[in-house]
């Protein structure tokens, strides 16, 4: 059997302001934004390099807000550095064993860990 892990909903209460927060401050590529009709629209965003993406919009149902949701990179310090340098408010790093993490929310409180994972890190 195979799975794949392919799309995270997310909840927000401005999905403006989130497509804006996702795609122009994290660098998540737009995949689509349409409005199917009756009042819905459809946002899917996607991490660079990554077969997971999130969606959000309007009309999709609403749920609490996501925690901890990993977004693994070759490099924290840089991948850091980009999204300050982009206004974001990303913690400083923290090593936990070898393997090493810095967090920050969007908008809507739902809270993601950049993950960096050094080669030959024993988990």
């Amino acid at each position: 059997m195979r799975m794949r892990l392919e799309l995270l909903p997310l909840t927000v209460s401005d999905v403006d302001r989130s497509i804006v927060f996702y795609r122009d401050v994290v660098g998540f590529d737009l995949d689509h934004d349409v409005s199917p009709g009756n009042g819905m629209r459809v946002v899917q965003l996607t991490p660079p390099g990554s077969a997971c993406s999130i969606a959000f919009g309007t009309g999709m149902g609403s749920s609490a807000p996501v925690s901890n949701i990993h977004l693994v990179v070759d490099d924290l310090e840089a991948t850091r550095s980009t999204l300050v340098a982009r206004g974001l408010d990303v913690t400083e790093i923290h090593d936990m064993g070898g393997v090493r993490y810095a967090f920050f929310s969007d908008p809507d409180a739902n809270s993601w860990a950049l993950q960096e994972i050094p080669p030959g890190a024993s988990l």
